[in-house]
């Protein structure tokens, strides 16, 4: 009999948010959700520990999928599914019990 390990809720919001940074990176270039993504607000950072931002997530993200070279497959819709399952399938453990 083989146990199969769920994704943790952290690896479902990594892929997620990779799944949604595709779905952005597509659209066409006037749309709002694509002028947000890049949208460069000037405010102050505050003090202590910076956090990352959306971009820097997602930077951190792709890197177990395909190492630096992730990004380029994201305007081809097709490949950018299959290294998403791959991603997940990836995570999933088959453990023996004896």
């Amino acid at each position: 009999m083989q146990w199969l390990k769920k994704n943790t809720i952290t690896e479902t919001t990594r892929l997620n948010r990779l799944r949604w940074f595709g779905h952005v990176e597509r659209i066409e270039e006037n749309r709002n959700p694509k002028k947000v993504l890049y949208m460069n607000l000037e405010a102050t950072r505050l003090r202590g520990r910076l956090r990352n931002r959306w971009q820097e997530e997602v930077r951190e993200d792709g890197r177990p999928v395909d190492g630096k070279g992730w990004k380029k497959w994201v305007h081809n819709r097709e490949e950018w599914k299959k290294l998403l399952r791959t991603a997940m399938i990836r995570r999933i453990l088959h453990m023996s019990m004896e």
